[in-house]
């Protein structure tokens, strides 16, 4: 078939490939435009502009798929399908319709559980137990398209966004290739989205700060779900910033948000978390045993 891959993170990569091994026509790949990156804000390509120029893939990276341009630029490609993978860009209905078969999207969710932004992120902070990938018909609506193809898959007690996003690009890729197989032929079932929706609205910095006062479960699962980015955070006694990348429940008791040992065991409102992984603000992640060689966090002190 020939097609237009639309993508922009890692996450999006192993689809690309997928079709690029399946034999699919690749005319064009879409991604956001370069952005300034690290400290000497260099403009970076995104991993699927990376990945797409190294395998010699014609690449376009327009500021806005709104403009008349861009569509225009779209509509003469000629496609018989798009496959589009976290873009991050809200394609128009000139856009959608231009394709013969239709755009397709690869969301990682069991719709119409968290549409939006940060799926794999919300299921997590919200103590899902399962979530999965899905194919979808695209439509004007925000992720409100019938599903042709799903894969359930579970969340696991230490997952953090990084591990089940792995997971689920690796698994996702592979539907493609039955996916677009079954479109072609005329021979897929597209099944409506059925149930309540709820909406994975993107991540605020302010968001991220942990609450203390919250069940240790809500907490650790607010943690994993934000690792390794932006990561939660909270205050040591100083005012430094504490990222804290990766933790675990453990029994105990203690006014909420009080280092109870010497190796960060941290009270909360009900039950305690114990931090693995954190990060000191301007410094590089580090387990507990080593942050705490170089920065005091003594039981007594009271994180915020």
């Amino acid at each position: 078939m020939r097609l237009a891959f639309m993508g922009t993170p890692e996450f999006a990569v192993p689809s690309l490939a997928e079709l690029i091994a399946s034999g699919h026509e690749i005319v064009a790949v879409y991604s956001q435009p370069p952005r300034p990156k690290g400290r000497g804000q260099k403009l970076t390509p995104s991993p699927v502009q990376a990945f797409a120029e190294a395998m010699g893939l014609p690449v376009f990276t327009p500021e806005s798929m709104k403009s008349p341009q861009a569509i225009a630029d779209f509509q003469s490609l000629d496609l018989d399908a798009a496959c589009v993978v976290a873009y991050g860009q809200i394609l128009k209905t000139e856009v959608l319709e231009a394709p013969r078969l239709g755009c397709f999207n690869l969301h990682g969710s069991l719709l119409p559980r968290w549409r939006g932004a940060a799926p794999i992120q919300r299921a997590i902070m919200a103590g899902d137990d399962q979530t999965g990938v899905q194919i979808m018909r695209m439509s004007e609506g925000l992720d409100e398209g019938a599903i042709l193809l799903s894969e359930v898959l579970p969340i696991r007690p230490d997952d953090t966004a990084a591990t089940l996003s792995e997971r689920m690009s690796v698994i996702g890729a592979t539907l493609w290739t039955r996916a677009l197989a079954a479109i072609e032929r005329g021979g897929v079932t597209e099944t409506p989205q059925a149930g309540e929706a709820t909406y994975a609205r993107k991540i605020t910095p302010a968001e991220a700060r942990i609450d203390w006062t919250r069940p240790a479960a809500q907490i650790d699962a607010h943690i994993r779900g934000l690792s390794p980015f932006p990561g939660a955070w909270c205050e040591a006694p100083d005012g430094t910033r504490m990222k804290v990348l990766m933790s675990k429940v453990e029994a105990g008791s203690g006014e909420p948000g009080a280092v109870l040992d010497d190796a960060l065991l941290i009270a909360a409102g009900e039950g305690c978390v114990r931090l693995t992984r954190v990060q000191r603000e301007g410094r590089a992640v580090q387990d507990a045993a080593e942050f705490l060689k170089g920065f005091a966090v003594t039981a007594g002190a009271v994180l915020t």
